[in-house]
């Protein structure tokens, strides 16, 4: 018999977390559901989205509460570090999703956010602390760190975390379908970063090669 690594305290503490879900898809169904009707109908027929919102894992961050979009308006990608392998590198679920999203669903606009406070960043400061974890490790190689600090500040975390987008987005161009319907002029890439604690996103502006606040009420 296969003893439960999760006994005692810690078996309960999962079973409530599951029954919290449980909850919470009961609310759905007799509270949200009803009054949305008419929008599930409508997508359980087919899928529109207006972009491609790649991000991370990481569970403090909320695509479509950061942008108040309804269902179907968003087709997420969620990886640690939001990073997306160059073409043909790594092929595998992100490059899938890229391709379907640029070529079958046709998205105009693909979003790469990422965000403050990035554990993905501080693993690849610190590469050591993850030697028992050889996926994770492999993975961080397309995070763009090229230093050891296994006690970073939060304004380095928050540098590397935009320089990492910025390299996201170059390895996005590599990809054939992207770089086909950029090369038609009707798929435009933008790079973001959240900031948990403040609640703000900064745009990256390429021309002047920083990113800028995105005031509230103001257009991108």
């Amino acid at each position: 018999m296969v003893s439960d690594p999760f006994n005692g305290c810690d078996a309960k503490m999962r079973g409530m977390a599951v029954e919290k879900l449980i909850g919470g898809i009961s609310r759905f169904q007799k509270h949200v559901y009803p009054k949305h009707q008419d929008l599930f109908e409508k997508l359980a027929l087919g899928q529109r989205p207006d972009a491609l919102f790649i991000t991370c894992a990481d569970s403090r961050i909320d695509p479509c509460l950061l942008t108040q979009t309804k269902p179907g308006e968003l087709f997420i990608c969620r990886v640690i570090g939001n990073i997306v392998p160059p073409y043909p590198d790594a092929i595998g679920g992100v490059s899938a999703t890229i391709e379907y999203a640029t070529g079958v669903l046709r998205v105009p606009e693909i979003i790469v956010c990422g965000h403050t406070d990035c554990g993905v960043m501080r693993g690849a400061l610190d590469p050591g602390a993850l030697e028992a974890y050889p996926n994770v490790t492999a993975w961080l190689r397309y995070a763009d760190v090229d230093r050891s600090e296994p006690h970073p500040s939060p304004e380095l975390l928050l540098t590397l975390a935009e320089r990492n987008v910025v390299t996201q987005l170059k390895n996005l161009r590599t990809h054939p379908t992207v770089a086909a319907r950029l090369a038609e002029g009707d798929l435009t890439l933008h790079g973001w970063v959240y900031h948990i604690g403040a609640g703000l996103v900064t745009l990256y502006d390429e021309e002047k090669s920083k990113f800028v606040t995105l005031a509230a009420g103001a257009k991108p």
